[in-house]
């Protein structure tokens, strides 16, 4: 059911008659919400809907008018990322309008995740154009206000909160700002927070035009890097071609594409008609800090690497699900803003590892050279065989992602599996109960076996059965607890084995302390 947010309460401050404007023109106004994010790309709409679902105020603003995106960025959803989606009830709604496939991939060896334990063995060829249309969409359901048009080019923190300001001359109070601004983030820059890491050694060109005559097919490689030429679903001419020189840089055009072209095949296939021109480059780096004070980054804003492995876009939107639920229980008083730091500590290294591999995977592909092919040959030889294609798998599709949350059962600080679970003598699917993002306990043994009544408006007691088997990506078969914790990300965040030990302490360290 959509959560209908309250209504922003605004501060006039204007000094005479007709000084009030229209919304869109509003000046020297002061508008209130708990939250404000930077930036409607699918990072910051994911964080939206998280936050919306937790009954918290939040608005976004936007600098584009609408949710047109020129150009191809992103081109699908791995299989985290659909459990995700899963777990909030609208994966069907991206599943619907894209293809299923085994996208995860290293150095462009395909990886087949199909025998992994998740009931979506599989990646999602969608345009970013498409995911964040849908998650749009979503997010006008759920009442999230958009500020279109609009840029954040200030702000000011004081004890009680931060005041953005805005290219439209508008100042939106808030709890927390939460830069989903890109990889070039005014947030973070604002902030003062350092985005460490290495510069970038090749440049490539993406685009997608048409041309006049038959293109090479194909990818390939030589001195100057990696190429590509494939046929879109338009049957338009997709381009990928590595530069030969890192001195072209800012928004390149149809000259630039030739001259790329020219310089690998000889010839630019009579490029004509491009529908958009990008480039990218293989520049690492992640800011030294997620969190600065009420300021806090999540997305490309916090990471940046190359795009190979598709990565990027499903980091984002795991780094939103992670943080929305802890702003949520921040924002409204229930847990100590220290709640936040696990923010930081959780996600960095999970972005640290996707910078690592990126970088292994462009080492590898960089250029043609014999050395070279060598090497992507054993590690192709290598990853065929079941348990390294396993591993890689679950790394590339974030199906292995653990929080480091202590010692304990294998289950802690890894994502909870769909379980097939019987409850209240009907059947019923995990992900299903966990749709309203909050915390669940999940009791497999004696009915009300447990006190929770001091956390019942943050988190919910399940009597549950189940027979099958306990199976988790890169682990295996895991022994069947008796009750699990589930954060709202769907994260276990304590097991019981045996005893209770340890439940109150896990309830308050994620949900806050008990109410009186």
């Amino acid at each position: 059911m959509p959560v209908l947010l309250p209504t922003s309460r605004t501060r006039d401050h204007s000094k005479g008659p007709g000084a009030r404007r229209a919304q869109d023109h509003v000046q020297d106004r002061v508008k209130d919400h708990a939250v404000v994010i930077a930036g409607a790309g699918p990072t910051g709409l994911m964080l939206a809907a998280e936050l919306a679902l937790a009954n918290v105020d939040v608005a976004v603003v936007e600098r584009r008018a609408d949710q047109e995106l020129v150009g191809t960025r992103a081109g699908g959803l791995h299989a985290r990322s659909i459990e995700i989606l899963d777990q909030r009830g609208v994966a069907d709604r991206f599943l619907r309008e894209g293809q299923v496939t085994q996208l995860a991939g290293f150095a462009w060896t395909r990886l087949d995740i199909s025998d992994l334990p998740t009931r979506h063995a599989y990646g999602l060829v969608l345009r970013q154009s498409h995911i964040e249309r849908i998650l749009a969409d979503w997010v006008s359901e759920l009442a999230v206000p958009i500020y279109r048009n609009r840029e954040m080019t200030g702000f000011a923190q004081d004890e009680t909160g931060i005041d953005v300001t805005l290219s439209g001359g508008e100042t939106l109070r808030a709890n927390y700002l939460v830069g989903c601004d890109g990889g070039r983030s005014l947030v973070r820059k604002a902030a003062g927070i350092d985005f460490a890491g290495s510069d970038p050694t090749l440049s490539n060109l993406m685009a997608e035009v048409e041309m006049r005559e038959e293109p090479a097919w194909g990818l390939r490689h030589d001195a100057l890097g990696f190429h590509g030429l494939s046929k879109t679903e338009s049957g338009r001419v997709l381009v990928v071609v590595t530069e030969a020189t890192l001195d072209r840089t800012g928004a390149p055009g149809p000259r630039d594409l030739s001259d790329a072209l020219v310089a690998v095949y000889g010839t630019d296939f009579g490029l004509q008609n491009p529908s958009w021109i990008s480039r990218f480059t293989d520049a690492a780096r992640q800011a030294v800090s997620y969190r600065k004070r009420r300021v806090l980054l999540a997305g490309d804003a916090a990471h940046i690497h190359h795009s190979v492995g598709g990565q990027g876009l499903n980091t984002g939107v795991q780094d939103a699900v992670n943080l929305g639920w802890k702003l949520a229980q921040v924002v409204k008083g229930l847990s100590p803003e220290t709640l936040l730091d696990t923010y930081h500590a959780e996600r960095h290294p999970v972005a640290a590892r996707t910078l690592r591999n990126t970088m292994a995977q462009i080492a590898l592909l960089r250029r043609g050279e014999d050395g070279l092919k060598a090497a992507r040959e054993i590690v192709s030889e290598l990853l065929g065989m079941d348990e390294p294609r396993k591993r890689f798998g679950a790394m590339m599709s974030g199906l292995d992602v653990h929080y480091d949350l202590g010692q304990g059962h294998a289950l802690l600080g890894r994502r909870m599996p769909d379980l097939d679970l019987t409850v209240e003598g009907r059947p019923l699917r995990l992900f299903t109960l966990l749709r309203g993002a909050r915390g669940l306990l999940f009791n497999f043994g004696d009915k009300n076996s447990f006190d929770t009544a001091p956390w019942v408006d943050r988190i919910k007691t399940v009597d549950v059965e189940h027979d099958g088997a306990w199976e988790l990506p890169t682990v295996g078969q895991v022994a069947a607890p008796s009750a699990v914790l589930v954060r709202p990300d769907g994260h276990v965040a304590w097991v019981r084995d045996q005893g209770h030990d340890g439940l109150a302490d896990a309830l308050t360290r994620w949900f806050g302390a008990p109410a009186a």
